[in-house]
C-alpha cells in the first residue's frame, strides 16, 4: 500500500482572523491601551498577572463564540488524502474543532491553564476564567497555558522535525515575520514545494514559494484544487 504524501500546514493569526478573532494589528498592537509585551511576555506576568489574567479570560470567552471557517474544515478534510500535520501559531481551538486530528500548538492553548512553577501539570479548563488566587496543586498560582515573549517554545524540535521529513509545506495566514516559527521553513527538504496563502505579498529570501495571494478561506478552496488534482 502506497504511504500518504506528508504534508505540514504552517498556520498563523490570518486564518483565525476569518473567524471574528481579533489580533494585535487589528488594534494596532494595543489592547485597552496596553502593549503587547504588558500581555503577552513573561515580564507582564511577573508584573501584572491579574491584568494578563483579564486578557485571556477575555480572549477565552471570545473563543467560545466564534466558530472554525471554511479553511479550517478544509485542512480537515485533506487528511482524507494526506498524512496531514497542522502546526499553528495560534492559540485557538478551531483545527480541532474542524476535524484536525494532527496538530502541534507552537505558542499554547487558550483552553489550558498550568503551573506557573511546572510547565508539565497542564489541564484543560474549556472556556472558563482563571480566577486571582486559583492554584495549582504544586501551590503555584494557575496560569494561562501559553508561551509569552521571553519563554522557551517547547513544541519547536517537534514541529521543524514534521517539516524536515513533509514532502510539502502550505503557509497559511502567517506573515513570517514572528521568530522562532519563521525560522522553521527552513527545514524544509530542498525538493519539498512551498505553498502560500496570504493576500499580503511576502517574501522569503532563499526558497521559491509559490504564493496564492487570497484570504485564507479563498487561498485554501484554491489549493484544495491543486492538492486534489496532484
Amino acid at each position: 500500500m502506497k504511504a500518504l504524501k506528508k504534508i505540514v500546514a504552517l498556520t498563523g493569526a490570518g486564518i483565525s482572523a476569518e473567524s471574528g478573532i481579533m489580533t494585535f494589528r487589528d488594534s494596532g498592537g494595543l489592547w485597552e491601551k496596553h502593549e503587547v509585551r504588558e500581555v503577552a511576555s513573561i515580564e507582564g506576568w511577573r508584573k501584572n498577572p491579574q491584568l494578563m489574567l483579564r486578557f485571556y479570560n477575555e480572549r477565552r470567552k471570545q473563543l467560545e463564540g466564534v466558530e472554525p471557517n471554511a479553511a479550517h474544515h478544509i485542512l480537515a478534510e485533506l487528511e482524507k488524502k494526506f498524512d496531514l500535520t497542522v502546526v499553528t501559531q495560534n492559540v485557538d481551538n478551531l483545527h480541532e474543532r474542524a476535524g484536525s486530528s494532527k496538530i502541534l500548538h507552537l505558542h499554547g492553548e487558550l483552553t489550558k491553564a498550568r503551573s506557573s512553577t511546572n510547565p508539565e501539570w497542564v489541564v484543560d479548563i474549556g472556556y472558563r476564567p482563571i480566577e486571582w488566587g486559583e492554584k495549582a496543586p504544586d501551590g503555584s498560582p494557575l496560569r494561562p497555558h501559553i508561551v509569552w515573549f521571553g519563554e522557551a517554545v517547547p513544541m519547536m524540535s517537534q514541529a521543524a522535525e514534521a517539516i524536515a521529513l513533509a514532502d510539502m509545506v502550505l503557509i497559511i495566514g502567517t506573515s513570517l515575520n514572528v521568530y522562532p516559527a519563521a525560522g522553521l521553513v527552513e527545514y524544509a527538504a530542498p525538493q519539498a514545494p512551498i505553498y502560500l496563502v496570504d493576500p499580503n505579498e511576502i517574501s522569503y529570501p532563499g526558497r521559491e514559494i509559490i504564493t496564492i495571494r487570497e484570504k485564507a478561506t479563498v487561498g485554501m478552496e484554491q489549493l484544495k484544487k491543486i492538492l486534489t488534482e496532484c
